[in-house]
């Protein structure tokens, strides 16, 4: 049985998470209403997840990921408010190690938490199987004196992720060199919120322009598109070294929108210059039909490996298609992309 530990600084919250949690069968060990409060309840019970408030008094959500990774790792999921501030929160307690997070549904108090009792569960359980030290992600050491190099011209990467994934890309993208010129597609299993402040995180800290998509947004070399949440990303047209996608809700594929495979599909069908393809850390088989339809046009594929994944699903169930290149650690993952564009003299 599941043991979780539940954190919220409403009384009225952390009831109606328990309840929500106890009636599917897992086991609520302690609760906490602050930071403080959870960093010592960790230590004292060592629960298999912690799901973890944002904004409490004496220590916030973000503090308390930070002090018990650094004490007592366990596996944490954020419960954020479906806001700007929340989205900002979250990713930065994700960069402090938490493993994911579930956004309520109506504000810091939702009244409605358990109309969404079973999407809850199942992140809950997913984090539940994850490895928080795979979170502990130093940045990529990646040669940026790339002058001497000779790349194939046009290349485009795209970049597949779920659970535990944001810190995974943020660190590829920082790493990577502005030279070769990727035109560079993200899908990472991420609310609408918060997809637009995770590019901008991702624009900030990295030497490529990076935006939220839109419909019809066109990117060109050192340009990159991160999927808008709710939203599947298909690549509408290439032409001259620019690509251009365009947004729609048709179902979610593999439960998810934005969906791995059917940027990856798109990308196959229509990009005829040098494609990477990437699959990051994430729970389930998003991406396993998308990393064939990459290999049948005859490009390089990347997997993350085990050690380094918070969570196996994704690229385990891509390298199972026998369609995978190199199956490499979070740290070498950048050398390996620019390994498969670079052109042998």
């Amino acid at each position: 049985m599941t043991r979780i530990l539940v954190v919220d600084d409403s009384h009225f919250m952390r009831t109606v998470i328990t309840d929500i949690l106890e009636d599917a069968g897992i086991n609520v060990v302690a609760q906490a209403s602050n930071g403080r409060e959870a960093v010592t309840q960790v230590v004292e019970h060592d629960p298999d997840v912690v799901t973890m408030d944002v904004e409490m008094p004496e220590m916030n959500g973000i503090e308390a990921v930070e002090k018990i990774m650094n004490r007592h790792p366990v596996p944490i999921m954020m419960l954020s408010a479906l806001t700007t501030e929340g989205a900002d929160s979250t990713l930065d307690a994700l960069d402090n190690g938490a493993v994911d997070f579930f956004a309520k549904p109506s504000g810091t108090i939702s009244t409605d938490l358990s109309a969404h009792g079973e999407a809850l569960v199942e992140t809950v359980k997913s984090v539940a199987g994850s490895d928080p030290s795979a979170q502990q992600i130093s940045s990529i050491e990646s040669s940026r004196d790339t002058h001497d190099e000779e790349y194939a011209e046009t290349p485009t990467l795209v970049i597949g992720a779920s659970t535990g994934g944001p810190n995974v890309v943020e660190s590829i993208l920082e790493g990577l060199p502005r030279a070769p010129d990727f035109r560079i597609l993200v899908v990472q299993h991420m609310p609408d919120q918060f997809t637009g402040r995770f590019a901008k995180r991702l624009d900030a800290n990295s030497a490529y322009s990076v935006r939220e998509a839109e419909d019809g947004a066109r990117i060109g070399g050192g340009e990159a598109l991160i999927a808008k949440g709710d939203y599947h990303m298909i690549v509408s047209n290439y032409r001259s070294g620019r690509l251009r996608v365009k947004l729609e809700q048709s179902e979610p594929v593999h439960s998810v929108r934005p969906a791995i495979d059917v940027t990856m599909q798109s990308v196959a069908e229509t990009i005829t210059d040098p494609v990477t393809g990437v699959v990051l850390t994430g729970m389930g088989s998003d991406g396993s039909a998308g990393v064939k339809a990459i290999d049948r046009i005859g490009s390089q594929i990347l997997a993350q490996n085990e050690a380094t994944s918070a969570v196996f699903g994704i690229p385990g169930r891509a390298i199972e298609t026998g369609c995978v290149d190199e199956v490499l650690p979070v740290e070498d993952l950048v050398d390996g992309i620019l390994r498969t564009v670079r052109v042998n003299t």
